[in-house]
């Protein structure tokens, strides 16, 4: 890893040793809240953020987010966690509790347009992604020299969907190797399996070029043309096993028209594509994110 961005991790992890991050979904009811406050008083933690969203105040879903700050998190960590588990019980939740010293590590996969990727390496290099982008996996040689130049591992596994399988069977102990957390498509050409998927839910964040659910599949800006469109747009979404179609994280657009050709949508979409590619990962590692269902709820 290169040595200036290691130690900006390394910064991160020491001054984020104490806080930690639960993430709560459950039916909501009265008391939720003051449950979960009591608990983290108990426990001599102190809330720096919080966010809550209910989808109905009577019958809906409740969902959480806290931030806090608590001493000697690591030592206690584990037991917080067990203790955690009756307050849990009560109110039915499913929750996960986080340590933000933990950074999450990354996996990006990439095939000849490198914009994407490019982009997350900037994020990443200038210290606003706090994440390890622990290797980048391509079907083509395109991003060696980007990927190699901050010393990151690159492996070039040439990729068809004749060689599907045996090509994610390589994928897929890379990521185990590697104990890679989370997996970017970024700007990745090729159809994943639904074995692949499986093994990774919710853990696998694609960019699509186009404002979804318009333009699903393969070459939505050729289509956008021809279909006279104002707007274009990009989605980052998680991957499920149906195309293009997993609950989306974030999305924007921009205005074209009619002098706007199919190159020219292309390079005014790819600058979307970047900066909502970027957005959707540093909310994930951020844990901001919670799904439900097909959607998700931001914080």
């Amino acid at each position: 890893m290169n040595k200036s961005i290691k130690e900006k991790l390394e910064l991160f992890q020491e001054r984020n040793q104490n806080r930690g991050r639960l993430l709560v979904s459950c039916p909501d009811q009265p008391g939720i809240v003051a449950a979960i406050s009591k608990f983290l008083f108990l426990h001599d933690a102190n809330i720096i953020e919080s966010s809550q969203y209910s989808t109905n105040p009577e019958g809906g879903i409740f969902f959480l987010r806290i931030e806090f700050e608590c001493p000697s998190l690591i030592e206690k960590g584990k037991q917080m966690k067990e203790e955690f588990i009756e307050v849990a019980e009560k109110f039915s939740m499913e929750w996960n509790l986080i340590h933000v010293h933990q950074v999450k590590r990354i996996a990006i996969f990439v095939s000849k347009q490198l914009h994407c990727l490019r982009e997350l390496l900037w994020e990443w290099q200038s210290g606003d992604l706090m994440a390890e982008i622990a290797l980048v996996i391509s079907n083509h040689e395109d991003a060696r020299a980007d990927v190699e130049g901050l010393d990151i591992p690159f492996y070039f596994i040439p990729a068809n969907k004749d060689i599907r399988k045996q090509v994610e069977e390589k994928q897929l102990q890379l990521l185990k190797e590697y104990n890679i957390d989370v997996i970017v498509l970024a700007r990745y050409m090729q159809i994943l399996t639904p074995e692949f998927v499986g093994a990774h839910p919710n853990k696998i964040i694609n960019i699509h070029h186009s404002f979804l659910p318009a333009f699903v599949g393969a070459r939505p800006y050729e289509r956008a043309y021809d279909r006279g469109v104002k707007l274009i747009g990009a989605t980052s979404h998680y991957v499920t096993n149906d195309l293009d179609e997993g609950p989306i994280i974030e999305q924007d657009i921009a205005r074209v028209d009619h002098r706007d050709n199919v190159e020219r949508l292309k390079k005014k979409g790819a600058s979307i594509e970047r900066s909502v590619l970027a957005r959707a990962v540093k909310w994930h590692i951020e844990d901001r994110i919670i799904v439900h269902q097909n959607k998700t709820i931001v914080f």
